[in-house]
């Protein structure tokens, strides 16, 4: 069998036609109507006013930071599973992050938060104040891990009781939207003050690179594409009040980009048809594939094996799939665990653990054919058969 990759981007759509059109105008930057129209075209398929393209989701997270106004000496609450693009933007407003565990749907353990809300911080004037820090604390990032979205209703609520913003990481869950309850109909990253989608080359559309910003106030995303282009006052004689950055997407990217999400429906059918076959394939007491949270419509980005028999080694799993030319993954190394963040509070980590020495992601892509599934699934049960 051929080398399975984990997951890379199908490319198959108008991406050809689109880039060609971008080259032979010559807008090949941060300027040209595609990025404009990508814009135009997210907005509408998430059903919200406007968005911001950007240069990554981590720069999306980070102007999305500083328009909430944290800064030195304030905290933002963050999951330590998670990839680190999700909290690095907190240490780039000089801020810090206190870290959250998961709960089974891999996503933050909200009833931990809400426990270290009411027991670990003081509530008055309207502020949060962290006992242990005597520091703010701002906001929540929450990150609807592999696509499944987080429990947005409970988490809005605390947010609420707390004066807290909350900060949507999106950037694996673009698609994904509630199908019953208070927010019904919404996508990830609409809900909170802002969303952040990211198009790197593993994300379920890509532009290569790239992300973009959404929020419910439109003056903020103003001051968001204004700070992405480098806070220009005037254009003409390059008056700047204010730091700038250069964050904005260019007309490449965005040209690929509006290829990619009139195909983006699509991809996630495909994603749900593998995903289903795997769920059938890898069902039994030792292993399964975990399950996406209910009323929801996830868009499918990464399916988790979940290796409950203790005797089932990830990192040999890992190693002898690879060598079957199979690429697998284990999930993120928990964040509070890493250097520059090992002095951080992190509160009551548990589950995170147990779950990053359980699971790995299988091959995912949306190009994957209905017998490289049934491959993997093979070579998967036969190699834990041995296992055992």
């Amino acid at each position: 069998m051929k080398f399975i990759p984990l997951s890379v981007p199908n490319l198959k759509g108008n991406e050809l036609k689109y880039i060609t059109d971008a080259v032979e105008t010559e807008w090949v930057s941060t300027g040209g109507s595609y990025i404009n129209r990508f814009e135009e075209d997210i907005s509408r398929y998430i059903k919200v006013d406007n968005a911001v393209a950007c240069q990554s989701g981590t720069s999306a997270i980070h102007l999305a930071l500083m328009l909430s106004n944290i800064g030195k000496n304030d905290e933002v609450i963050v999951p330590t599973l998670t990839f680190i693009a999700a909290v690095n933007p907190v240490r780039y407003v000089g801020a810090e992050p206190i870290f959250m565990d998961c709960d089974d749907s891999l996503n933050m353990d909200l009833e931990k938060l809400e426990e270290f809300c009411e027991n670990e911080c003081i509530f008055e004037n309207n502020i949060l104040i962290n006992k242990k820090s005597n520091k703010i604390i701002k906001a929540i990032i929450v990150v609807h891990i592999f696509g499944n979205i987080v429990d947005m209703e409970k988490l809005i609520n605390i947010a609420n009781k707390y004066n807290l913003k909350v900060i949507e990481d999106a950037t694996e869950a673009l698609g994904s939207y509630i199908k019953e309850g208070t927010y019904k109909g919404k996508f990830a990253g609409t809900i909170g003050d802002f969303g952040a989608y990211s198009f790197n080359g593993n994300k379920i559309i890509t532009t290569g690179g790239g992300g973009m910003l959404v929020s419910s106030d439109n003056k903020l995303l103003i001051k968001a594409k204004y700070l992405s282009t480098q806070a220009k006052d005037d254009e003409l004689y390059y008056t700047h009040n204010e730091i700038g950055y250069n964050y904005r997407m260019t007309n490449l990217q965005a040209s690929v980009g509006i290829a990619q999400l009139e195909k983006l429906e699509e991809f996630i059918g495909i994603k749900s048809k593998n995903y289903n076959l795997y769920k059938t394939l890898l069902d039994c007491d030792d292993y399964f594939i975990l399950d996406f949270n209910k009323d929801t419509r996830p868009n499918y980005w990464f399916y988790s094996l979940f290796l409950k028999n203790i005797r089932l080694n990830k990192d040999v799993l890992i190693k002898r799939l690879s060598e079957k030319n199979i690429q697998t993954r284990p999930i993120w190394g928990l964040i509070h665990e890493q250097r520059p963040y090992k002095n951080n509070q992190a509160y009551k980590i548990e589950k995170a653990k147990y779950y990053s020495q359980r699971v790995i992601n299988v091959p995912c892509s949306s190009n994957l054919k209905e017998e490289e599934v049934l491959y993997v699934s093979e070579v998967i049960k036969s190699i834990l058969k041995e296992m055992k």
